[in-house]
């Protein structure tokens, strides 16, 4: 009976995230909705690649291998699609076990636990998705492994199944049918497995098709010993076509100074020191896709590391401070937001939201750096809740995760906290809080589509409600005066509008005045938000 052991197991494992890199465009691709996001090719890459990397060098046999995979798979974890295939990967280890090699009864139990930990991730599984094609997977592998001796042939019969299982998913959402395509996470999981299947076949992985930085093409760089800009601002586009970079780097050549811009194919490094990052941001989003956002304050971060230097011996015989009782982690993109929430008891923020999820480890960080026995996580995007669930397992502290799903709930549960209630108390009354909310949101088209008949093309100004796509249109403020129309109600009282980035505060003006002027009845006000994507954030309340 022939096995698998740990040495091809390794190849097999950089064979996937290889061909999950190559290919995390065309799966992103598949991505139905219109809307700009964190796509799922770019999330199933970076979790799946970032967990490879980070236990890299490991010499375990194929159980301890898979194991630690497991492990970093979850703090690598991003988006729902990211999250989903950690726990993809925490079902094969269960399987796996202690096993040196990979035997047929040993693959099989790595199936069926695979499909388990799947299921039990989702609170309310859809077919025609990533689930459908890990659960006939471990179906047929129940069903068929006695008739295998040979774990080779037992695994190309398995992706032969799972393509098969990807190709019929059409006929079980008709929103993949109507738009004639695959479920995106479905496909995700056949990369990953036609990965280690190519490496099974061959002895050696899948070429990466992006080139080695050290080979990469600087487009730009400048640098300037006099810090004059606040920001130090880094984060990586994923392009979403063969644009040059060039066209960047001029329009940000004049926004801040230490600039390097690299071109890698079809991922662009970003570096800058700037006082505007938000205007840097806007226009990376153009080229495409961000990850690894981070913004530091060189001021502070300047400040900060004086004083602790100045403190070392100090701060070793100092009894450290007592925790407080609550402590709060929201997720948010853009300055207007962020003051919003830090004004509001926030003691972390985690940059992300639209095409910048975080990852479970980005805010298992935060959560870390809050000095309280009870820490409240608001996502703020359905994308970073499932991220945010697995917080839990990883820390010491009590944390709680209120599933908001956009800003202004995630505001509004912030008022409704109790600083004398019971933990419990106050996550019911939060989401109450959260649950009154009715949320609209204008943001652009990333591609052309068709949605309930209506068909949408790449730049058209989209209003979006709980219900999906509501308005598609050309004139931005007309848009957002017929998303309210469709948001508020008789119980309305209070309209809240964030404008984004992309807004000018005149323009915010006059779409203010002449929402006061036809909701005179209610209360109509108008904040700074800065955030990317989305030109308008309007709640009803």
């Amino acid at each position: 009976m022939r096995t698998i052991n740990s040495e091809l197991l390794a190849i097999m494992l950089e064979s996937s995230a290889n061909n999950l890199k190559n290919n995390k465009k065309a799966i992103n691709d598949l991505n139905i909705f219109p809307v700009p996001d964190g796509d799922t090719g770019t999330n199933m890459s970076m979790t799946f690649g970032g967990a490879l990397s980070s236990i890299e060098g490991n010499n375990g046999n194929c159980g301890e291998k898979v194991a630690a995979l497991s492990k970093a798979a979850l703090r690598n974890a991003r988006g729902n699609s990211g999250v989903i295939l950690s726990q993809i990967i925490r079902g094969l280890s269960n399987g796996v076990g202690k096993a040196e090699e990979l035997s047929v009864v040993v693959i099989k139990e790595a199936a069926v636990m695979a499909r388990k930990s799947a299921y039990d991730a989702v609170m309310k599984p859809t077919e025609g998705t990533i689930l459908t094609v890990v659960r006939q997977i471990a179906e047929y592998a129940e069903k068929n492994y006695k008739k295998f001796d040979d774990a080779d042939e037992f695994f190309y019969a398995l992706v032969k199944r799972g393509n098969e299982s990807l190709a019929s998913t059409p006929d079980m959402l008709p929103v993949l049918k109507q738009a004639g395509v695959v479920d995106a996470g479905g496909k995700g999981v056949m990369v990953l497995l036609e990965g280690m299947e190519y490496a099974l076949k061959n002895g050696v992985s899948i070429a990466s098709d992006e080139a080695d930085t050290a080979s990469s093409t600087v487009v730009k760089a400048e640098t300037d010993v006099d810090i004059k800009f606040m920001y130090c601002t880094e984060f990586i586009i994923n392009k979403s076509s063969n644009k040059s970079a060039d066209g960047f780097s001029a329009a940000i050549k004049n926004k801040g100074d230490c600039m390097l811009v690299i071109d890698d194919d079809d991922i662009v490094k970003v570096h800058i020191h700037t006082n505007h990052p938000g205007s840097v941001i806007e226009e990376a989003i153009k080229l495409g896709e961000l990850t690894n956002l981070k913004i530091d304050n060189m001021k502070y971060q300047h400040e900060e590391n004086a004083l602790e230097e100045a403190e070392t011996e100090k701060a070793e015989e100092k009894p450290q401070t007592p925790p407080e009782k609550y402590g709060f982690v929201a997720v948010s993109a853009g300055e207007g937001l962020t003051d919003v929430f830090k004004s509001l008891g926030a003691n972390e923020i985690v940059e992300g939201g639209q095409t910048m999820n975080p990852s479970t480890q980005d805010i298992l960080d935060a959560v870390e750096k809050v000095n309280a026995e009870n820490v409240f996580i608001l996502p703020n995007n359905k994308n970073i809740i499932l991220a945010a669930e697995q917080v839990d397992a990883l820390t010491e502290k009590n944390v709680f995760v209120l599933p908001t799903k956009t800003v202004p709930a995630g505001i509004s549960a912030m008022m409704g906290f109790d600083g004398e209630a019971e933990p419990q108390d106050n996550v019911d009354n939060m989401m109450e809080m959260a649950n009154g909310v009715t949320c609209g949101q204008l943001t652009f088209a990333a591609r052309d589509t068709e949605v309930d008949g209506v068909e949408i093309h790449e730049g058209d100004i989209m209003g979006l409600s709980p219900k999906g796509i509501e308005i598609v249109g050309d004139d931005l403020k007309e848009c957002a005066k017929e998303l309210v129309d469709t948001i508020v109600t008789d119980e309305s009282a209070v309209i809240s509008v964030y404008y984004g980035a992309d807004v000018s505060e005149e323009d915010a003006n006059v779409l203010l005045s002449e929402l006061e002027e036809k909701y005179s009845d209610l209360d109509v006000a108008l904040y700074y938000g800065g955030q990317p994507i989305y030109y308008y954030i309007i709640s009803v309340e």
